[in-house]
C-alpha cells in the first residue's frame, strides 16, 4: 500500500509540474523519457518475479528453505544475493520428511560421510559387569600373630632363635630361661606330691583331702605360668626342680620381631619374640567413595604383583571399614588371600581386581559415543540414508570394555556414532540455530506486517472527490502570487 501510495504522490507531482511521465495519455502521445527509466522499472520488476524462500526452485524441484554464504553458513538470506566476501548465494533445499524431524537432524552426503570417518555400533543386550582396579599393600594376619613372653621374671640361658625372619614350627624350642620363684614353684609342687603320697592312706579324711588340695593348687600355679603338663609330668619324674624352663613357640610362621638374647634378664609380661603366621595374608586397598555400592562383603577378588608377572592370585573380601579417609576420600577394604609358599610377602605392593556383576541383561553402548557435556549426555543415531539425530540419553554404570549402561533414551538395535560424533554435533547445533534465526525472523516480519496494515497505511476506499469538502482547485493558477493578509 504504502508502494502504491509513493507512486500516486510521484505521478501527480509530476503531472503538476508540467513533466512528461512516460505514459500515454488518451490523445495517444508518448514522452519521450530516457531508456534508464523503462530499465529500472524492468528491474524492479524482476526483482519482485525472482524466487525467495518457500518458494519451489524449477531448476530442482524443491522447495527453497534460504540461501546462505558458501564460505558462512551463519550468513543466511531470503533471497538470492551476494555475501560479505562477494560470492553469490547457494540455495538450501527443505528435504523430504524434514518437516516432521527434529530441527537438529542433519543430513550428509554419502560420499561426505565415508570422507569424515563416521562409524556406528548397535545398542546391544547383554549383561554387564565391572571390574574396579586399585592398589593394595600386604600385610599380616592380625588374627595369626603372636607374642612370646614369660608371666614370671628370671635370665636367659640358652637361646635357640637368634634373628628375625627364622621360620619356626609349632612346639619348636625358643630359649631356656632360669628363674628363682620358677625353681620354687617346683620344689613346693615336689613337696606337696610327696606329702600327698604319705597322707593318703590316712584314716582322717580331712588330713587326705588336705594333701590332696595342696597338691592341685601348687599344680596349678605351675599351670599358671605355662608350663605344660608335659614339663609336669617330667619335673615328677625327676623327683627334682629343673633349673631351666624352656620356652616353646606358640605357632608355626616368621619371627618378625626379638627382643630375647642369651643371658639377658627377663621382665615378667616382656615380649621376647613375635611370631607371624604368613599361611594367609591380608591386603589393604583403598577405593574411591563412588565404587563403593560395587563391592560387597566375601566377594572374589585377583591380584597381581610386579615380582610375578602374569599369575594372578585369587582372593576374597573379607572386611569393608565403616569410615573414609578424611584427607583422600577413599574407603578402606580388607582382602584375605591364602599363601600356602610364602610367596606373597608383607609390604609388597599389588594390583587389585574386584569383579562385580552388575546386571544380567542391560542395554549398552560405547563409552566413545557419548557426548558428556557435564549438564547432559548426548549420542547421536544414524537414521540411514544420511541421517543423523542426536539423542538426550540417561547413563548408569560404567562397565568393563568402556561399555556404558543405557537407563533412558534408546532401544535395542539402534544404531550409534561412534566416531567424528563431534563434527555431528557442530552441525547439528548450527542448523538448529538456523532454523531458529529463521523462525524468529518469521515472526518478527509477520509481525511487521501487521503492524504497519493496521497504523501506518492509508485506507483511500471510502475517499471521494465530489465531496463538498473536498478541494475545489479549478480558479487556483501557478502564476498567482500568494494573497496577503
Amino acid at each position: 500500500m504504502k508502494r502504491g501510495m509513493l507512486i500516486l504522490f510521484t505521478l501527480s507531482s509530476l503531472v503538476l509540474a508540467g513533466l512528461p511521465t512516460g505514459i500515454e495519455i488518451q490523445t495517444g502521445q508518448q514522452s519521450n523519457l530516457p531508456d534508464e527509466i523503462f530499465l529500472g522499472v524492468d528491474q524492479t520488476f524482476a526483482a519482485e518475479s525472482s524466487l525467495k524462500a518457500g518458494m519451489i526452485d524449477p531448476k530442482t524441484g524443491k522447495k527453497i528453505k534460504y540461501w546462505a554464504a558458501p564460505m558462512d553458513p551463519k550468513y543466511i538470506r531470503n533471497e538470492p544475493g551476494k555475501s560479505p566476501m562477494g560470492m553469490d548465494l547457494v540455495p538450501v533445499y527443505e528435504e523430504e520428511g524434514d518437516e516432521k524431524m527434529p530441527a537438529s537432524t542433519i543430513r550428509i552426503d554419502p560420499g561426505t560421510v565415508q570422507n569424515m570417518g563416521v562409524r556406528t555400533k548397535p545398542v546391544v543386550r547383554k549383561k554387564l559387569t565391572k571390574t574396579i582396579r586399585a592398589f593394595g599393600n600386604i600385610t599380616y594376619d592380625e588374627t595369626r600373630i603372636y607374642t612370646v613372653n614369660t608371666k614370671f621374671s628370671g635370665w636367659i640361658e640358652k637361646l635357640y632363635v637368634n634373628f628375625e625372619g627364622e621360620k619356626v614350627r609349632k612346639g619348636q624350642p625358643l630359649f631356656e630361661i632360669y628363674s628363682p620363684e620358677l625353681v620354687s614353684a617346683q620344689e613346693e609342687y615336689l613337696l606337696a606330691l610327696e606329702q600327698n603320697a604319705g597322707l593318703s592312706s590316712s584314716a582322717y579324711e580331712s588330713i587326705r583331702e588336705g594333701a590332696k588340695s595342696l597338691l592341685e593348687a601348687s599344680r596349678t600355679r605351675l599351670q599358671y605360668w605355662d608350663l605344660s603338663d608335659t614339663q609336669i609330668k617330667k619335673i615328677e619324674k625327676l623327683g627334682r626342680p629343673k633349673k631351666t624352663l624352656t620356652v616353646h613357640s606358640p605357632a608355626n610362621g616368621v619371627v618378625i620381631e626379638k627382643d630375647a638374647f642369651q643371658g639377658h634378664f627377663v621382665k615378667a609380661g616382656a615380649h621376647q619374640y613375635v611370631i607371624a603366621d604368613l599361611s594367609n595374608v591380608w591386603v589393604d586397598v583403598d577405593i574411591y567413595e563412588y565404587e563403593l555400592p560395587w563391592v560387597k562383603k566375601g566377594m572374589a577378588a585377583d591380584m597381581e604383583l610386579p615380582y610375578v608377572p602374569g599369575k594372578r592370585f585369587n582372593g576374597k573380601v573379607l572386611y569393608i571399614y565403616p569410615y573414609l579417609s578424611a584427607k583422600t576420600r577413599t574407603a578402606r577394604l580388607r582382602l584375605k588371600f591364602p599363601n600356602p609358599d610364602y610367596r606373597l610377602k608383607p609390604d609388597m605392593y599389588a594390583t587389585i581386581y574386584l569383579n562385580s556383576a552388575i546386571s544380567s541383561n542391560s542395554l549398552v553402548i560405547p563409552q566413545e559415543a557419548v557426548i558428556d557435556s557435564g549438564v547432559r549426555k548426548i549420542v547421536f543415531i544414524s537414521l540411514g540414508k544420511g541421517k543423523f539425530q542426536p539423542r538426550e540419553v540417561k547413563i548408569g554404570v560404567e562397565g568393563n570394555d568402556n561399555e556404558f549402561q543405557v537407563l533412558e533414551g534408546l532401544e535395542e538395535g539402534e544404531k550409534v556414532v561412534v566416531s567424528a560424533q563431534f563434527m555431528l554435533d557442530s552441525e547439528s547445533r548450527l542448523r538448529e540455530a538456523i532454523d531458529k534465526m529463521l523462525a524468529v525472523k518469521t515472526a518478527s516480519d509477520t509481525k511487521e506486517k501487521t503492524s504497519s496494515k493496521n497504523d501506518d497505511d492509508m485506507d483511500m476506499s471510502n475517499i471521494s472527490m465530489e465531496e463538498e469538502d473536498d478541494l475545489d482547485m479549478e480558479g487556483m493558477t501557478m502564476d498567482d502570487p500568494p494573497s496577503k493578509p
